[in-house]
């Protein structure tokens, strides 16, 4: 081409000189328009046409195609292969300038693959974070250090490039630099081990609810990166994590909770010890008008009093014998409430229990499972069965223990 349009220039009188400078140029602003055309073709009707066909589609994953540009970045890819291919038509004669071109062709060639490759990895994320199997395991931090091994790999290339060396020349000398190289990815490498085991293990991943104290961490994962963990806690603010630290220290994982049946409720009434007594009559005819325990105070009555006749108690005395306290009642009375609470996982465990007493009076601990998990809805139903716990114990003449005042002491008389 570069011949015939020369010859041309030559046939309208030009000079030699003059005919092949111009000739050059024409060539050159030729290939120019033709790379111009090709990109413009490639961005608009052949991506367009593209883009309408993967719309249409029923799948998502291709969608991601879209929203990634990978298809756009493609597009780049276009005008760099028409002026690697034509440019030396321009370029007849003139190694070095045609040396130029190639190395600057070829940088932009390696730079924009980069990015396509680059783009995909991103949209592998994407197709895969819409499975269900990234929620155990997380492959973005594995992504992520392979997007730094493609970094480094196309900074490889594009030194070789412009030193016209092997790229397998400069690999086999950075072998040298092997330590220098582990101190800069240093943080990279970690956080890839790091990543692996907490997906291998199923440790922590995305929407987990984790705490970690020493950082400040109590909330939702919202990414597990390379290098970073980040939680977004109950108030809304964000703690970042180093990756490296959630496999060398410990920190909670809430998921067992949100995967079981129910949410734990695990609190106790201190109940002034000074008011336990035993049953008499008159109190076990008011309590076994009490229906949930209606049954409960029947089959005792009968127990105790076949117990006590068989064994020939003096019932005379209250130290004789086995006796109903209204303590143990109204542990009786809790468990049949819970029992019959729509709330309350009757499969999981189900504990009201009587601990050690303490100084603060006698522990009755309720140690149960609420069956819906979501925090507000939880603390609201723990809230009202303890408003109802703490109304009752007046009823079994109990008295729940509380620290006195200033004003109990106001109502003493100094003088007692």
């Amino acid at each position: 081409m570069l011949n015939i349009l020369q010859q041309i220039l030559l046939e309208l009188g030009l000079g030699e000189d003059f005919a092949a400078t111009g000739a050059r140029t024409g060539v050159s602003i030729l290939v120019a328009l033709a790379a111009l055309i090709a990109h413009r073709l490639a961005r608009g009707p052949v991506l367009r046409t593209i883009d309408s066909l993967i719309r249409r589609t029923n799948t998502d994953w291709d969608d991601a195609l879209i929203e990634r540009r990978v298809l756009h970045r493609l597009a780049h890819l276009v005008p760099g292969l028409v002026i690697y291919r034509l440019a030396p038509l321009a370029l007849v004669g003139h190694a070095r300038l045609q040396e130029i071109a190639d190395t600057g062709v070829q940088i932009y060639l390696v730079l924009t693959s980069m990015l396509v490759i680059d783009a995909l990895m991103s949209t592998t994320v994407d197709i895969y974070r819409s499975t269900k199997t990234s929620r155990e395991i997380s492959i973005k931090g594995l992504i992520q250090f392979l997007k730094v091994i493609l970094y480094f790999l196309c900074g490889v290339f594009v030194v070789s490039v412009l030193l016209g060396k092997s790229p397998f020349y400069l690999l086999s000398g950075l072998t040298a630099l092997t330590a220098v190289l582990l101190l800069i990815f240093r943080d990279a490498i970690l956080g890839l081990v790091a990543g692996i085991q907490l997906s291998v293990n199923r440790m922590v991943a995305r929407g987990d609810w984790i705490e970690m104290p020493k950082y400040g961490a109590d909330g939702d994962v919202l990414d597990v990166t390379l290098t970073t963990v980040k939680v977004q806690n109950w108030d809304k603010t964000i703690t970042t994590i180093p990756t490296y630290s959630l496999i060398s220290e410990s920190f909670k994982n809430w998921r067992g909770m949100q995967d079981s049946g129910g949410r734990r409720i695990k609190r106790s009434v201190h109940i002034d010890i000074s008011t336990v007594k035993f049953l008499d009559e008159q109190m076990i005819e008011r309590f076994g008008k009490i229906q949930y325990i209606t049954d409960h105070i029947e089959h005792k009555k009968q127990e105790l009093a076949e117990y006590n006749e068989l064994n020939q108690v003096d019932l005379s005395h209250l130290a004789n014998g086995r006796r109903m306290t209204n303590v143990g009642t109204f542990r009786a009375y809790v468990e049949a409430y819970l029992k019959n609470h729509p709330q309350i996982s009757q499969e999981m465990t189900f504990l009201v229990r009587q601990l050690a007493p303490t100084p603060k009076g006698l522990p009755i601990e309720i140690y149960v499972f609420c069956k819906d998990k979501v925090w507000a809805n939880y603390e609201a139903i723990q809230g009202d069965i303890f408003d109802h716990i703490l109304a009752i114990i007046p009823i079994f003449d109990l008295q729940a223990f509380q620290e006195p005042a200033g004003k109990d002491f106001r109502g003493l008389n100094p003088a007692d």
